[in-house]
């Protein structure tokens, strides 16, 4: 018992009295759950500086469309944009790569610990970002260097949140349960964006210091307060018992799904001894995570997705800038304020695609319903978000909506649901290095599109659109298999029960 609480978060130290049993199984997993919440929301905080800036560092646009040099060097000039758009690959590119490595060590290691070192370690750079406002910096390659470590620390805090999560909640209405909790990232974006603009003013350097100084202190509320697994606190049988009840409810519809989906040839059932089941707690290794069933169309269909969303994410409000609404020019700080209703659309997407998904029990056909509406709500934005506020804020909502709701969905329960199936025996450590692939193969995407934004933003915008509709229909196209098998699989239960 006293080695137990050795390793526990020092609140528990502390205070004794939110030890087993003096607190039950619920409080603590809501506790995780707002806890990891406040987590990864100031990860996605300190994200949004580079976008909010992105209209200062760079040139402005005069009638012409011609750019002229009043940004901060090296990111003004006529290859401002470009500049712009390698600084968020450099740190997309290495957040990627780190996420695959992430995933692989957070299997391994103590995830509490992993997920405040890469906290501090991004706050940290976040305000050395900063720091090149005060101290005067245009060295391209100082910039270049931060972000680039700082998408390494970043990478971090994924995999080690979902791994969590995964630990304290079952698969019933994981859907709902994660769409609400994945708010974090948009709520992340938001108070990021309100931060970084409200500051704005006073000089670029603060819109950096202040979300940098917020992952640091939210990484010392992880540190103090974060319990990894419900073993921790004893509730082993507890949560022996939670599965059990869970397994019997679902066994038969689970097994007619199953069957379904063989059919189709898109699940490989993996046979496991009995010799096998000391080993089911041993960290799954990074192939044989890709080769489980379902996770590789999910990683690709999240690669375009996530380019969509991180468009977005690094260019909504350079957009909103430099495009006339109701004939009016933005100012900075307005263009900011305003990108954040992109994300608060996002925050109804995630909740309301993982209810529908829940509802339907099916993951695939409800990111993919999700996928073919975002197509003429982009469309129509792009055409009718400048006549006047209102219209712009009403299409930039619903374009939010639909484009965050696979994507959150993939990100959370679809990642969960893959790295705990059955294929696996519900080896729990594997579930870390499944959510690092989905979501490294996605932030693969995530590097690309604001990279590209930067060159084809120079042809017009027009352009930049049309390689967002595409990505969007490619998302979509690498679901439509795992789509017809969840369609026959409903109707097959739909038949059963009517018989029945």
């Amino acid at each position: 018992m006293q080695s137990r609480i050795a390793g526990l978060a020092p609140v528990f130290t502390l205070f004794p009295s939110l030890n087993t049993p003096h607190k039950t199984f619920t409080f603590h997993q809501i506790s995780v759950l707002i806890i990891t919440f406040i987590a990864y929301a100031s990860f996605h905080a300190s994200r949004k500086p580079p976008s909010i800036v992105k209209s200062v560092l760079g040139p402005s646009v005069t009638s012409n469309s011609s750019p002229i040099d009043d940004g901060w060097a090296p990111f003004n000039g006529d290859k401002g944009t470009q500049r712009l758009g390698e600084l968020d690959l450099a740190f997309l590119s290495s957040y990627a790569l780190g996420m695959y490595f992430a995933g692989h060590l957070g299997d391994r290691i103590d995830l509490r610990h992993f997920l405040v070192f890469g906290m501090m370690g991004s706050g940290i750079l976040t305000v050395v970002f900063g720091l090149g406002y005060w101290m005067n910096v245009h060295l391209l390659w100082f910039y270049m260097s931060v972000q680039i470590v700082c998408g390494f620390f970043q990478s971090i805090g994924w995999p080690c949140v979902v791994s969590v999560v995964g630990n304290w909640c079952g698969k019933e209405k994981r859907g709902l349960i994660m769409g609400v909790w994945n708010s974090h990232t948009s709520v992340g974006n938001i108070v990021g964006s309100v931060i970084a603009s409200s500051v704005l003013d006073f000089g670029w350097g603060w819109s950096f210091l202040l979300p940098g100084v917020l992952v640091i202190v939210s990484g010392l509320v992880v540190f103090c307060c974060l319990v990894v697994s419900p073993n921790d606190l004893g509730f082993e049988e507890a949560g022996k018992e939670i599965e059990i009840e869970m397994s019997l409810a679902e066994n038969v519809e689970e097994s007619l799904r199953k069957t379904e989906a063989e059919d189709a040839g898109l699940l490989q059932t993996v046979e496991l001894d009995d010799d096998d089941d000391d080993d089911s707690l041993s960290a799954i290794g990074f192939l044989e995570a890709w080769r489980l069933p379902g996770v590789t169309p999910f990683a690709f269909c999240l690669f375009f997705s996530k380019l969509v969303a991180y468009t977005f994410l690094y260019w909504l409000p350079y957009y909103l800038r430099h495009q006339a609404v109701a004939g009016v020019h933005l100012s900075h700080k307005t263009a900011g304020i305003l990108s954040t209703v992109f994300d608060i659309g996002g925050v109804f997407g995630g909740i309301s695609a993982g209810f529908i998904s829940d509802k339907i029990k099916a993951r695939a056909l409800t990111s993919i319903a999700f996928l073919s509406f975002s197509i003429p709500a982009l469309i129509m934005y792009r055409i009718y978000g400048s006549v006047s506020m209102f219209i712009n804020i009403g299409l930039m909502f619903v374009s939010g909506l639909l484009v965050n709701g696979p994507y959150a969905l993939i990100t959370t329960a679809v990642a969960a649901d893959l790295g705990t199936q059955d294929s696996i025996k519900g080896n729990g450590r594997a579930l870390a290095t499944v959510t690092a692939i989905i979501d490294g193969t996605g932030s693969v995407g995530a590097a690309l599109g604001p990279l590209l934004v930067g060159y084809i933003s120079r042809r017009g915008w027009n352009s930049v659109f049309f390689m967002l509709i595409v990505s969007i229909f490619l998302a979509g196209l690498f679901l439509v298999r795992l789509a017809k098998a969840e369609i026959k699989a409903m109707s097959s239960g739909e038949l059963i029960a009517t018989s029945e």
